[in-house]
């Protein structure tokens, strides 16, 4: 883990604001501070993977985000289920239970018509955003430039958030 004085420094300068955006992201203090340090320690061991005359800054939020969404799906899929009830009732009447998914379908109707609604040229690589391809994959695969996979997957997800604003939570 090599690191140059220069790089720590401005590394280091930028832990005031990082360390506001990880109790934005986390709203608890002791993981805001784990937060900060994995990203301090994932920057640092990724030095020769910075290009000088990149956004630093960004390139910092960028690997907190990362961090904090792999701990999230992480402990998403390893949470457990505790049923504190007389013997054990909600584990045991699993096979008793229906649910109104009547909302939901409304939602995914919604959301589908949105992005059906997309034109071609937005649709196309959200889409392919969406099923997780990466952004220079989606370039290569419709033969157009980085830049414009990256505006129109912006301007896509701004004209469903206008056509979705009904769904939006506070």
């Amino acid at each position: 883990m090599k690191s140059t004085a220069p790089f720590k420094e401005l590394v280091s300068e930028e832990s005031k604001p990082l360390r506001a955006f990880a109790l934005k992201l986390t709203h608890d203090q002791e993981e805001a501070n784990d937060l900060l340090q994995d990203t301090m320690l994932k920057a640092f061991v990724n030095e020769e993977k910075f290009s000088e005359g990149t956004n630093l800054k960004g390139w910092l939020y960028t690997i907190m985000k990362n961090i904090f969404i792999n701990k999230y799906r992480r402990a998403m899929k390893s949470a457990i289920f505790n049923d504190d009830t007389d013997n054990q009732y909600y584990i045991n009447s699993g096979s008793n239970i229906s649910r109104n998914e009547g909302d939901s379908n409304l939602v995914m109707k919604d959301v589908s018509s949105a992005i059906s609604d997309l034109s071609e040229n937005l649709r196309t690589p959200f889409l392919l955003s969406y099923t997780g391809y990466k952004y220079e994959e989606i370039a290569h695969r419709l033969q157009i430039p980085l830049g414009t996979v990256k505006v129109r997957i912006h301007n896509a997800r701004k004209e469903l958030m206008k056509k979705l604003a009904v769904y939006k939570t506070k």
